[in-house]
């Protein structure tokens, strides 16, 4: 049967992308321990798993494993690399003898292998901060979740760990926040339930006599839609004053504020805060800051993403930002878990004693026996 006339260009199974710079750095740093085995205590700590390339784990991994052989065997016979390529083999099955000659040969200078293990760890914490930075994305992402907020408030709290480990391991140094722009916030449908929600919590804040209490850990920026949140700071500026807060109140307020326009007559606006019940404004309230706090669960993982793909970003720059875009989720973080549990657990007992002033003894605790009488 013959075959279909397909263009060279559309059928190249060859077309690949170029291996990373840190791939290149892999081949030098294998290289420079196969021709100096004694370097290996120079590196600092670098484990197996921190290989990109399951070929370039199997070798390191035989590496550390075996004992190298004498300088003088060494420079005579090729002990070393039969060794290590033996020992690799079961994990690596396509290692061969050419490509441990072909590290080898990609090793500019083995004195200069701590700089190439750097790089190696670097590319590590990269790779780990993506994978971590995914997985935060998808788990707010998961409609089926019972408990969305616990679910992504763990996993983000798997990727703090994370992040202080890998901080641990490279020094500690003042770092500039990287220079890739921040991924923009999804945006939503005016009609779909979000919108409805605010709209609803607005207006049952208008009904409330203290709409600040009844929403007392929500910011305009929790609110999805901007207009929401601005009538919002509207109603808060109102109570501030001492003023009475209701539907006309805030409305002449939205009006000093600008948000009366001739596409957004005084009707419209008004329309949003009527009709509301005093009696559900806490709970709407915490339904708003329910989705803020996923909102901003997400658009941490879309940052720290963004981040870790970005190779121009130094791994200190990648640490630093991916700490500030988890502290904005903790922030948000802290008034969700205050307004789902307001009254903080009391201890019953104190765990560690007062210590007495300066100068004075401490009070002498009379027995209990003294105390209640019994002889």
């Amino acid at each position: 049967m013959p075959q279909p006339n397909i263009p060279a260009a559309d059928f190249d199974l060859l077309d690949v992308p170029p291996a990373p710079a840190v791939h290149h750095a892999e081949q030098a740093l294998l290289g420079a321990l196969l021709l100096e085995p004694r370097l290996l205590k120079a590196l600092g700590p670098l484990h197996p798993a921190d290989f990109a390339s399951a070929l370039h784990l199997a070798v390191f991994d035989a590496i550390t494993s075996l004992t190298p052989p004498a300088p003088e065997v060494h420079a005579q016979q090729p002990v070393w690399l039969t060794a290590v390529l033996e020992h690799a083999r079961p994990a690596a099955r396509g290692l061969t003898a050419a490509y441990l000659h072909q590290v080898v040969s990609a090793c500019p200078e083995p004195a200069h292998a701590p700089a190439y293990a750097a790089i190696v760890r670097a590319g590590h914490a990269r790779r780990t901060l993506r994978a971590r930075a995914e997985h935060l994305v998808l788990t707010v992402g998961d409609p089926i979740l019972e408990d969305q907020p616990t679910a992504a408030l763990m996993t983000a709290d798997k990727l703090t760990s994370v992040l202080d480990q890998l901080a641990a391991r490279f020094p500690a140094h003042s770092s500039t926040l990287p220079r890739t722009p921040a991924p923009p916030h999804p945006v939503r449908d005016p009609d779909n339930e979000d919108m409805e929600d605010e709209r609803v919590l607005l207006a049952a804040l208008c009904a409330s006599p203290h709409p600040s209490d009844a929403a007392r850990w929500l910011q305009p920026a929790d609110f999805s839609e901007p207009l929401h949140g601005r009538l919002f700071h509207c109603m808060l500026t109102v109570g501030r004053r001492g003023d009475p807060v209701d539907p006309v109140t805030v409305l002449w307020e939205a009006q000093q504020q600008g948000l009366l326009s001739p596409s957004r007559p005084p009707a419209e606006l008004l329309g949003m805060l009527v009709g509301g019940q005093a009696v559900a404004a806490e709970h709407w309230a915490e339904l708003v800051l329910r989705r803020s706090m996923l909102a901003r669960a997400h658009t941490t993982g879309l940052t720290v993403l963004a981040y870790a793909e970005d190779d121009s970003n130094t791994i200190g720059q990648l640490l630093t930002g991916t700490r500030r875009a988890l502290a904005d989720l903790d922030a948000v973080r802290h008034r969700w878990q205050r307004a789902i549990d307001p009254i903080p657990a009391r201890t019953t007992q104190r765990q560690t004693p007062i210590s007495p002033r300066a100068g004075r003894p401490p009070p002498q605790v009379k027995p209990a026996s003294a105390v209640r009488g019994i002889r």
